[in-house]
């Protein structure tokens, strides 16, 4: 027979074992940390983004030097010092995650210095003015930090690496986004596909933690803003299942293409010469990248929120091909190699897709498809429907739009794996790959040789 939890009984074992409340206040604490990581991540890619917009806006000319210039040096460096800083971030942790990665590895994926890299060098790459976001990053930089807990915690803790990983990871997102329960979504969707029951409490808490550290900071707002939509009926039925059909074609195409590109799956020439000439390729698609955001009106330049403010509020000016156009800067920025991530860009390019639907059928329901091209855009780059449907629902006023932002992001998604596999998953079992193919005895990377390791095919691989 199953008996009753003695309360008391549980209550001094728990408080008599002091070395296990050591361990989970060493985790909180590393989780505060997290969260003023990425809240210094966030405050420091405002700042300098917001010098390249006074740059832009006084002698808007200046870019197609300023960008390609950046480009290729934080490309450089990137290649140089930080192979592992490149790209997203994300599939860098789900790879560390990997069962089948050696333990001594996983220091090429996640790690303290690789952290403090990812910061500054994403910080370069919105200095530049190119299209990424600083969410992706924040995911590896947040479990970089948590990871660097381990050392002190006591052999028989019960708090594993892939607890910590899976903490440090979501609790960026949650930090990121001003959004706990997208973090702890994440963690579960993306990341881990379970919470260990020894641990998920605490996994949790380290989350909600991260997130409170950025909500205090910059108080209960998102980084798009606050969405007000008006009421929906069945008028909305047909725009709303066109714009949830466009994303998931469209953003199962992108995600195609960033796999064929970052993974050097399509050996095209184009492909060749990247890699026999990678800061030429990053010169080159820096000068695009300018040009691009010269004709957009500086629309596509940055991650993109400036944007989704300009369609939310009516006063959007970029060209009707906003959306093609933002789609190949953002592809093409990370195809050179830049550290940043995408989730941001993702936003703004579905908030495009909602908008050019809306200016198609009419109406008033213009913040609702918005929304909604939001929502299914990034569920369809990235497979995550959960995690892209609350991430949005945090930026509405209310929740009027719980059915329809969960409807899009569902279809979307639906739509997207017809047409890919899942971005981040494959991404990070090409990094495996590469590592586990490797002869333990091989050279470690170098400028001088970047395809003589796997370490520089992965700074592109994200």
């Amino acid at each position: 027979m199953h008996r009753e939890p003695d309360f008391l009984q549980n209550l001094r074992s728990e408080l008599s074992n002091g070395r296990v409340w050591l361990d989970r206040a060493i985790v909180l604490a590393y989780a505060v940390l997290a969260g003023l990581l990425v809240v210094g991540f966030t405050l420091l890619s405002d700042w300098t983004f917001g010098h390249f917009e006074v740059l832009f806006h006084r002698f808007s000319w200046a870019v197609l030097l300023w960008t390609p210039a950046i480009t290729v040096g934080v490309v450089w460096a990137t290649r140089r010092f930080f192979p592992g800083a490149g790209g997203s971030g994300i599939p860098h942790v789900i790879a560390a995650l990997d069962p089948h990665l050696p333990a001594a590895e996983r220091s090429r994926f996640v790690s303290l210095p690789l952290s403090i890299a990812k910061i500054g060098l994403s910080s370069l790459g919105l200095l530049a003015g190119l299209s990424i976001g600083r969410e992706g990053p924040s995911v590896q930089v947040a479990a970089g930090v948590m990871q660097h807990a381990q050392r002190w915690l006591r052999p028989g803790s019960g708090i594993t690496a892939h607890a910590l990983l899976v903490a440090g990871g979501a609790a960026g997102i949650a930090a990121a986004f001003n959004a706990p329960l997208a973090g702890v979504v994440f963690a579960i969707e993306e990341l881990s596909r379970k919470l260990e029951s020894r641990s998920s409490g605490l996994i949790i808490t380290a989350i909600v933690l991260a997130g409170l550290v950025a909500v205090s900071t910059f108080g209960n707002v998102t980084y798009f803003g606050v969405i007000k939509v008006p009421h929906l009926g069945w008028d909305a039925l047909a725009p709303g299942l066109v714009v949830a059909l466009v994303c998931g074609g469209l953003g199962g195409l992108f995600a195609r293409l960033m796999t064929a590109s970052l993974t050097g799956s399509s050996p095209d020439r184009i492909s060749r010469w990247r890699s026999r000439h990678p800061y030429r390729f990053a010169a080159a698609g820096g000068l695009v990248i300018a040009i691009i955001g010269l004709v957009t009106g500086g629309a596509t330049f940055g991650a993109g929120s400036h944007a989704v403010h300009d369609m939310l509020e009516g006063d959007f000016n970029a060209p009707a091909f906003y959306v093609t156009l933002k789609l190949v800067a953002t592809w093409l920025t990370a195809w050179c190699g830049v550290p940043g991530g995408i989730f941001a860009p993702s936003l703004s390019i579905g908030a495009g897709i909602g908008h050019n639907v809306a200016a198609v059928f009419g109406g008033d329901i213009t913040p609702a498809l918005i929304a909604m091209g939001m929502a299914g855009f990034l569920a369809a780059v990235t497979q995550a429907p959960l995690t892209s449907f609350i991430i949005v629902m945090e930026m509405v006023d209310g929740h009027a739009m719980v059915l329809s932002l969960m409807s899009a992001a569902m279809l979307a998604s639906l739509v997207s794996r017809m047409l890919c596999r899942p971005l981040y998953e494959t991404l990070a079992e090409h990094m495996v790959r590469l590592v586990t193919a490797q002869p333990t005895d091989a050279p470690k990377p170098s400028a001088e040789h970047p395809t003589s390791a796997p370490a520089t095919n992965r700074s592109t691989a994200a």
